[in-house]
């Protein structure tokens, strides 16, 4: 489980077809290697990798073809990516619960500098990633935690600003218009979504039954 906060920034190297090697910037090497073994699960670009190998400055991983397949590490199109350790208990959770699953992949449509912040539009490339973007929602977008702004009704695209500090501290300032990156949708919306589609009544031992979940359910009870 991660936060969607961003610890620092590294380069993807391959090895072979189910490896990669990941190469911790100098800057943030420290913040990023302090305390990391092996087994440990790391987000690179939003997606959770378990730990193979410790290196000096890094480390190695395993990547499934599902991985590759769903994500941006099997697409080279930029040299640096964003990297998350995993949170730990008592640790202060700044952004939402990111689980480094990612849903599908999205595309960076336009960028607008304003005074305050940068305003990022991105197309939502695949079905899966669209139905959990909702306005003011949270998204992990290269595994950063973001709010979003504007959305169409379907999800096709979104809008965030992202401030001065997490622009600049991880790989947004380095997307150009076009490039893939890597969506995970809110998980608190993939369960209310599992929780609608299951039958209106559960049996219990004593005969009773729970109440109906519906939109209606939930808004009276404060969760819409």
């Amino acid at each position: 489980m991660f936060t969607g906060l961003v610890q620092g920034l590294g380069t993807i190297s391959t090895i072979g077809s189910e490896k990669l090697q990941v190469t911790c910037l100098p800057a943030t090497a420290a913040t990023v290697m302090n305390g990391l073994e092996l087994g440990d699960s790391v987000a690179v670009d939003g997606v959770c990798l378990t730990v193979a190998e410790v290196l000096p400055q890094g480390f190695i991983a395993d990547v499934s073809g599902e991985t590759l397949r769903r994500s941006t590490l099997g697409r080279s199109q930029h040299a640096i990516a964003n990297l998350e350790t995993s949170l730990r208990v008592g640790s202060k959770l700044g952004g939402h619960f990111v689980t480094g699953h990612v849903d599908g992949l999205g595309s960076l449509n336009e960028v607008v500098e304003t005074t305050t912040a940068w305003e990022m539009t991105f197309q939502t490339l695949s079905e899966q990633a669209a139905r959990y973007i909702v306005p003011k929602g949270s998204i992990a977008v290269n595994g950063i935690s973001l709010t979003v702004a504007n959305c169409a009704a379907d999800g096709s695209w979104f809008t965030v600003a992202v401030i001065p500090h997490t622009y600049q501290q991880t790989n947004l300032q380095k997307l150009e218009l076009g490039d893939w990156v890597n969506l995970e949708g809110d998980l608190l919306g993939k369960y209310v979504e599992r929780f609608l589609g299951l039958q209106p009544s559960i049996a219990h031992g004593s005969g009773q039954t729970l109440d109906s979940l519906s939109p209606a359910f939930l808004a009276e009870h404060g969760y819409l």
